[in-house]
């Protein structure tokens, strides 16, 4: 590690790499700290660490950062020639990483889970340098846990979040989402993705990837929700476009399907909608819950059950609805969601339960703690 002292370390160049990457609950959380550290070192060299299979090699470019590829190692949950392999692909990508914090003079990582991460933790382990995390989900994924064992620095979105020497502080959030006014950005939510500006919308989204359940039921319910006057803005997954999920509108109501395949502004998706269904990723329920969006969450079925858990907490508090993945069907959704959502009382409600449910400075927060450990 660097010597430094108290007299330069507020003015020192620092560098700081960020791990995590595979999907939008890696990614999100990662921009929006990035962006926040840029804020406060406009100066801060940032290099933020992913994968040719994840979805960072599309979002990180955007966002402006410099991204750096190591090799994946997946892990399969059963026991495969795969399983034989992971030791060799984690050496290989470990010593990746050890390229990147070299090449980029790195005084810290700071990683939010993902496979992608633990090759980054270990690499800085190697390297003797300080290893800040963010777990955002409520069950922590094996990356880290593995670090939470390597370092003191360790942050949650969730209160109960079963790491070592935790500190909650919220899930990191842009500013674009913190700040959003959803009235008065609603009729540009609604004009952005070809929606009536007179009739309600329903956001579904599956999370990056898309999930099949949820996508199959809405697609067999969209008949009767269009024909109940009810607009569907739906986040299908790349890989999910296809011939049966072109936009449409019902020629009775007006009301209309538009279907897109990722929306990499997700404050213009929440502006438009009056109720969200979807997964229950950390990224989706604290976002929702920070713009006031009542939602329908339809955990995750598999895994350790982390998506559950992560929407607990807005579910007692009144501000959404649990929707366990087999209950999630065309029926279900062409009987219930017409009412819910042209229930204005009801909503309200819901949305003012949400107040003060997320924290908002998480992204802040964090920034400050990485500068801090840093220099």
């Amino acid at each position: 590690m660097r010597p430094s002292n108290e007299a330069d370390a507020g003015t020192r160049d620092v560098s700081i790499v960020l791990a995590g990457g595979g999907t939008a609950g890696h990614t999100s959380p990662l921009i929006a700290t990035a962006l926040e550290l840029r804020r406060l070192r406009t100066d801060a060299r940032l290099t933020a660490v992913g994968t040719a299979r994840g979805l960072e090699t599309r979002v990180i470019p955007a966002a402006g950062l410099p991204l750096e590829l190591i090799p994946p190692v997946p892990v399969p949950r059963r026991p495969s020639l795969d399983l034989a392999l992971v030791g060799p692909r984690l050496w290989r990508a470990i010593a990746a990483a050890v390229a990147v914090l070299r090449r980029t003079d790195a005084h810290a990582v700071l990683g939010f889970g993902g496979y992608v991460s633990a090759p980054v933790y270990l690499a800085a382990r190697r390297l003797a340098l300080p290893i800040i995390l963010h777990e955002q989900n409520a069950l922590p994924g094996l990356a880290n846990r593995l670090a939470a064992r390597l370092t003191r620095h360790v942050y949650t979105s969730f209160p109960d979040t079963p790491l070592p020497h935790a500190t909650c502080i919220g899930l990191p959030l842009r500013s674009a989402i913190t700040e959003l006014d959803r009235a008065a950005a609603r009729a540009a939510g609604r004009e952005q993705f070809q929606l009536r500006p007179d009739l309600p919308v329903l956001l579904v989204s599956g999370g990056s990837q898309g999930a099949l359940s949820i996508n199959s039921a809405v697609l067999g319910a969209r008949e009767s929700l269009l024909a109940a006057g009810v607009q569907v803005l739906h986040v299908l997954g790349s890989k999910n476009l296809n011939d049966q999920t072109s936009a449409t509108a019902d020629p009775a109501t007006g009301a209309r399907y538009s279907p897109v395949a990722y929306v990499d502004r997700m404050e213009q998706a929440y502006a438009a909608a009056d109720l969200m269904l979807g997964r229950s990723g950390a990224s989706t329920v604290l976002e929702t819950a920070a713009v006031g969006l009542p939602a329908i969450f339809v955990p995750y079925p598999h895994g350790n059950g982390e998506q559950a858990r992560n929407a607990r907490a807005i579910v007692d508090a009144g501000g959404g609805i649990l929707l366990p993945d087999d209950s999630c069907t065309a029926n279900w959704i062409a009987a219930h969601v017409p009412a819910l959502i042209g229930d204005r009382s009801r909503l309200a409600g819901m949305s003012a339960t949400l107040r003060g449910v997320a924290k908002l400075d998480a992204a802040r927060v964090l920034a400050e703690h990485a500068l801090e450990v840093a220099t």
